[in-house]
């Protein structure tokens, strides 16, 4: 006894639903969370970062421009739980704009009238400033500096290896790009890349140190299902350093230098002022000799 052609139809499309389903269930990104996946014609698993619509490569690092645009737009739609203890950094995360490739241009602004330049790494180098502010290119960030603290009773050369390898196998960046020194109980590790040094191919410095970034801080990027160690490091402090100096005033500094600069401004024309006013005493008292000189020397003449 044969099934109707209806039976046969919706057994064939449940068939195909559980199908679809089951393969989309296994179509996701290992080094980016943030992002939609889908199975595409040819039944590859193709990802879009979050908020710009952009297909990237799960097979290495997002450029950093890509992850913060997805953290911001999940951070607005509620899609992303904070822990209790997050708070806002309003200067290290914003809604950025990223070019076709995924890089921050080089003028970034807050949604209203605020604007300001960025680096390679997306960091800030300028005052903030309004709309009409220029930003004629993105310069490139060729030195990373992390600093932390790191306690252990390995001996530093195992130990500088040990972080070297670790921050090749994590964020695969060539080894000649790291170097790591350690003192007890501080570790600094070193990342360079010249915009010469850097192939197509290369992951870069800005992008390694964010995956970093948001490793230390139990933020990982990386899709759970994949087996990682991130490194453990304690107070970490990030330096960017650019090919070119920044742009920052006299806003940017602290009120105790400020305060330091002042009291040496007025140090110094106070010094000056004392040494116009003794001149001036001292010319007084030079023409009152000669003129008391002459009045003895006519004197004596009469």
């Amino acid at each position: 006894m044969g099934f109707p052609p209806m039976a046969v139809f919706l057994l064939g499309a449940l068939l195909a639903l559980a199908a679809t389903a089951w393969s989309q269930e296994g179509c996701s990104c290992d080094m980016n969370k943030r992002t939609n996946c889908s199975i595409v014609a040819d039944g590859a698993c193709q990802c879009k970062s979050i908020g710009l619509d952009i297909t990237v490569n799960c097979q290495t690092l997002t450029s950093k421009c890509l992850l913060m645009k997805a953290e911001v737009t999940g951070l607005k739609s509620g899609r992303s739980q904070r822990p209790e203890h997050a708070h806002a950094d309003n200067d290290g995360i914003y809604d950025p704009e990223c070019d076709a490739k995924g890089n921050f241009k080089a003028k970034q602004c807050n949604g209203t009238k605020t604007c300001w330049c960025v680096n390679s790494a997306g960091v800030r180098r300028t005052e903030k400033s309004d709309k009409n502010i220029t930003c004629e290119e993105v310069v490139r960030t060729s030195w990373i500096i992390i600093e932390a603290k790191y306690d252990t009773n390995k001996d530093e050369a195992s130990l500088e290896s040990t972080i070297g390898k670790n921050f090749k196998e994590l964020y695969f960046l060539d080894e000649k790009h790291i170097k790591v020194k350690y003192e007890k109980p501080f570790i600094s590790v070193h990342l360079k890349q010249n915009a010469s040094e850097k192939r197509n191919t290369d992951v870069d410095i800005a992008d390694v140190a964010y995956y970093f970034e948001k490793d230390v801080k139990g933020d990982s990027v990386v899709n759970s299902n994949i087996e990682r160690n991130p490194l453990r490091f304690e107070n970490t402090i990030i330096y960017y350093v650019d090919e070119k100096r920044p742009e920052f005033t006299m806003k940017r500094l602290t009120p105790g230098i400020i305060a330091v600069i002042v009291v040496v401004v007025l140090a110094i024309v106070a010094g000056i002022l004392v040494l116009i006013f003794t001149r001036r005493k001292r010319g007084k008292y030079e023409k009152a000799e000669v003129k008391e000189m002459n009045e003895i020397q006519r004197g004596l003449n009469s």
